[in-house]
C-alpha cells in the first residue's frame, strides 16, 4: 500500500503521497513494436524532404524510411474544404479537384519523413482523381 502524509496549510489538512513512497516501474522494450510500426496497413500522408508530400497504404516503417503502396505523389495540393489549409485539410477532408497528382505507384522512402493518417473519404478522393502528367 502506498504511504500517505498528512500536511496542514494554512489550517486546512490534506492527505498527500510522498513521491519517494511510488514504486518505480521498469518497462521492458521488447522490439516488437514501434511507433513506425503502428502505421502500418494505415492510410497516410507521408511528407520528407526530397520527396515530398506522398499519400499511400503504409508497408514498412522504421526510423530510416518508410514503404507506400498505392503511392500517389502530391505535387500541388488544395483541400476539398477551403476552411482548412495545408496536407493535413486534404487527409481529414479530401482533395479539390484541380490539385495535381502523380499516377500510382509503390514507393520506398528513405529519409526523415512525418506521417498524417488520413481518412477514408480523403484518401478515396486521392485515388480517385485524374494523375496529371508533366508536360
Amino acid at each position: 500500500m502506498t504511504k500517505t502524509v498528512t500536511l496542514t496549510i494554512n489550517g486546512e489538512s490534506k492527505d498527500y503521497i510522498p513521491v519517494d513512497s511510488i514504486p518505480a516501474q521498469t518497462i521492458e522494450f521488447t522490439g516488437e513494436q514501434t511507433l513506425a510500426s503502428t502505421l502500418i496497413g494505415k492510410k497516410v500522408i507521408v511528407r520528407s524532404r526530397n520527396e515530398g508530400v506522398n499519400a499511400g497504404i503504409v508497408v514498412l516503417a522504421d526510423h530510416t524510411g518508410i514503404q507506400l503502396t498505392e503511392c500517389r505523389r502530391i505535387w500541388y495540393h488544395k483541400p476539398k474544404d477551403t476552411s482548412v489549409s495545408w496536407y493535413e485539410g486534404v487527409a481529414t477532408t479530401g482533395i479539390s479537384s484541380d490539385s495535381k497528382v502523380s499516377c500510382t505507384t509503390e514507393k520506398t522512402i528513405i529519409e526523415d519523413y512525418s506521417v498524417t493518417i488520413c481518412g477514408d473519404e480523403a484518401f478515396k478522393s486521392i485515388m480517385e482523381i485524374k494523375p496529371h502528367a508533366q508536360g
